[in-house]
Parts: C-alpha cells; sequence; structure tokens
C-alpha cells in the first residue's frame, strides 16, 4: 500500500521556500513525520531558516491538559525555544508572540467534527497573521473520519463559540487545509497562505488506508474510532451524563449512576442507528463525572463505520437517558469553552432547537430529514475548497 505523503513531509522535500525565513510552529505531538520524529526538531536543523518560538493549541503543545484545563507558557525542553500558549490567557496569536516572526506555520492534526478546537486556533491563526503581516503556512493531514461524506445540522451564526466558530456541519469531511481555503475566502480575510497539499490523499479514504501512524492529538482521543464516535460523543458534555472521561474509553462509554444500562441499550438498539451496538455496562471514572461512582450506561461500539451517524446517534442516547429519569438528568451550565451565557449543549449543537424539543418531548427523530438537507446543502457551499478527489 502506497503511503501518504503529509504537507510537512511535502514542506521538509522542499524547504527553499522557507529560506531567509525566521519561523514560528503552531503544534502538538501530532506534528510529526511518520517516523514520528517532531516537525519542531526538522525545522530546528533546516539550513537558510530559523525557528524561533512555538504554539500549542488546546491541551497544550504537549498535549497533556485535560479538557477546558488552560495552559501557560513555557519552554521546550528538546528545543530550548519559548512556547506560546494560545489556550489560556489568550487564544489569538498577539502581536507580541508574532514580533520576530516571518512565518507562521500550522500542522496539527484535526479529528473532523465542527467541536474540535484545533481549527479555530488555526482561524484565530489566520486573523492574527492578516493583522501583523506575517505569511501562515498550513501543513495539510487527513480527515481521519474520511473527506467524502458530511452529517449533521449546520452551525446557526447565532451560537457561534469556540467549539464552532464558523458555520460548518458538524462532520464537515473537510482538510484543515481545505478549511483554511473556505475561512479565508468566505471571512474575507487578506493574508499571505499557503496551504501545503498531501500527496497520495484520497476524499474516501479512512485513516487506516494513508498508512500514518495515529499519534493522541488531545488526552481523551486515544484511537481512530474515538474520533469516528466523536461527532455524537462530543455532545455529551453539554449534559451531567459521563462521556467516559476518566475511562480507558473515552466518548465510547456514556453513562450515570442513575441509569439503567439494560434499558437504555435495548431503547437505543430498537432507534434504528444503523452501523452500531450498544453493549450495556458499567464503569467508574477515575476523574471528571461522576469520579469514583459506579455508573450505569452503554458502551458504543462502531460495528460497520461506513453506515454510522454518530451525531445523530448520540442525540438519541441523550434523549433516552433523559426519558429515565428527568430530574435527574440535567443539562451542564455554563461556563464552557469561554461562552459565560448560552448552555454548552446549545452551543455544541449550534442551535437551542433541539434542547427544546428534548425537553418537550418531541422525538429526534424528526430533525433526520432535516440534519440530512442541511447537509447536502453544506456540499454545495464546500465544493469549491476541495483539494483532493
Amino acid at each position: 500500500m502506497k503511503r501518504v505523503r503529509t504537507g510537512l513531509e511535502q514542506l521538509l522535500s522542499r524547504p527553499s521556500r522557507l529560506r531567509g525565513a525566521r519561523l514560528g510552529l503552531i503544534g502538538n505531538p501530532t506534528t510529526v513525520m511518520p517516523d514520528l520524529t517532531h516537525a519542531a526538531l526538522h525545522l530546528k536543523d533546516l539550513k537558510g531558516s530559523k525557528l524561533v518560538a512555538l504554539f500549542g493549541p488546546e491541551h497544550g503543545v504537549f498535549a497533556n491538559a485535560q479538557d477546558l484545563e488552560e495552559v501557560g507558557d513555557q519552554r521546550d525542553p528538546r528545543t530550548g525555544l519559548r512556547v506560546f500558549s494560545l489556550y489560556g490567557e489568550t487564544r489569538v496569536p498577539t502581536g507580541k508572540m508574532l514580533a520576530g516572526i516571518d512565518v507562521l506555520i500550522f500542522d496539527v492534526q484535526d479529528v473532523g467534527s465542527r467541536y474540535y478546537t484545533f481549527i479555530y486556533t488555526m482561524l484565530h491563526a489566520m486573523q492574527a497573521c492578516a493583522a501583523h503581516g506575517v505569511k501562515l503556512i498550513v501543513l495539510d493531514r487527513p480527515n481521519p473520519i474520511g473527506g467524502a461524506r458530511v452529517q449533521g445540522n449546520v452551525l446557526d451564526p447565532h451560537y457561534l463559540s469556540f467549539v464552532g466558530m464558523h458555520p460548518l456541519a458538524v462532520r464537515h469531511g473537510l482538510t484543515v487545509g481545505e478549511l483554511a481555503l473556505m475561512f479565508a475566502d468566505e471571512l474575507k480575510l487578506v493574508l499571505d497562505l499557503e496551504v501545503v497539499p498531501m500527496k497520495g490523499y484520497r476524499r474516501a479514504m479512512d485513516f487506516e488506508d494513508t498508512g500514518l501512524p495515529w499519534v493522541l492529538p488531545s488526552p481523551n482521543m486515544p484511537t481512530v474510532d474515538t474520533a469516528r464516535v466523536y461527532p455524537g460523543g462530543c455532545l455529551i458534555e453539554g449534559t451531567n451524563l459521563s462521556e467516559g472521561r476518566g475511562t480507558t474509553r473515552p466518548f465510547h462509554l456514556v453513562g450515570a449512576p442513575w441509569l439503567d444500562p439494560w434499558k437504555l441499550a435495548g431503547d437505543l438498539h430498537r432507534s434504528d442507528l444503523e452501523g452500531f451496538s450498544f453493549r450495556p455496562c458499567y464503569f467508574t471514572p477515575t476523574f471528571h463525572k461522576h469520579v469514583g461512582e459506579a455508573c450505569g450506561g452503554v458502551e458504543v461500539h462502531v460495528a460497520d463505520r461506513r453506515k454510522i451517524d454518530a451525531f445523530y446517534a448520540y442525540l438519541v442516547l441523550i434523549e433516552k437517558a433523559r426519558a429515565q429519569d428527568r430530574k435527574k438528568f440535567a443539562w451542564r451550565k455554563p461556563p464552557y469553552e469561554y461562552e459565560y451565557v448560552k448552555p454548552p449543549i446549545d452551543i455544541l449543537c449550534g442551535t437551542s432547537e433541539l434542547r427544546e424539543a428534548i425537553e418537550a418531548g418531541r422525538p429526534v427523530r424528526k430533525f433526520r430529514e432535516r440534519f440530512e438537507s442541511e447537509a447536502r446543502a453544506f456540499e454545495v457551499i464546500r465544493a469549491p475548497y476541495l483539494m483532493y478527489v
């Protein structure tokens, strides 16, 4: 099998475009060559250019901070370089951070869901580079859940937040390079932007087809299958249900101390959720929600990844879990991801309508056709920015 060559590999194979430039790198543990050596080490050793600073997105440059945990500036022990945090006092690179940098490079593995904040760190970097006259190079990487399928609703701009800064479908099917082109065009950003494409990538590829190693981009994204359920699994963050943080199966395990796992699994199996199986189970989180408490719930298994619709499936899961005990179920309250007014579930869903429907007892299945219609409409919107067939 021929391996996909990432944007990082393509850049390092022709580094002359960096000659004479002072470089900054937005990265984390996924910012590696196929042999798992970090881009910072390669860029630091390049002749004719100079790597002067690193920048870390959410979870930090080492991806060791948990969700919602702010990270401070630090120093990289491998290179000795200053590391600026873009998930702490600021999420936008400042003029002071960019002083002395000619070219800012973005190379972070995304997971293909609207909520994942790395793509908005990239958007903030685009805005900062436009404001301060710095060139931005985006090194493309695969969308690990595939680029052929689009699913879920499109975010209402009234619900913009750091888990949704652009009206994307939940499963948008775009690479970070394609998203950069979309952001620049639709937001009318005037900047010197270069996207370095991959070689050998096709939209319908599963991540396993790329020949590239999976490096967890955040502490609770250990496998590619986790990324596949994340378009729905992240919604659990907007509730008082455990999303499996504090276990070895985050986003696959969902539950709460008051849930009957067999009833929940049975309700889900009767809900026409293609490609999924649900195992009734108990689990005890070692941190996060319900720490130290035995939670009844389900383990979500991906039986056929080509059929799943995680966004819809997890909305049904929330609906069925709430129906077991409306008094014990609760929506998470703000603040959440720098939003202090709107409920977290609303900014994740990109609308209040889904929460209101569940509260009113209106079945989630009534929204399924609308989700499909919005996804098809988004496919038309994204078409001009597609770089791969």
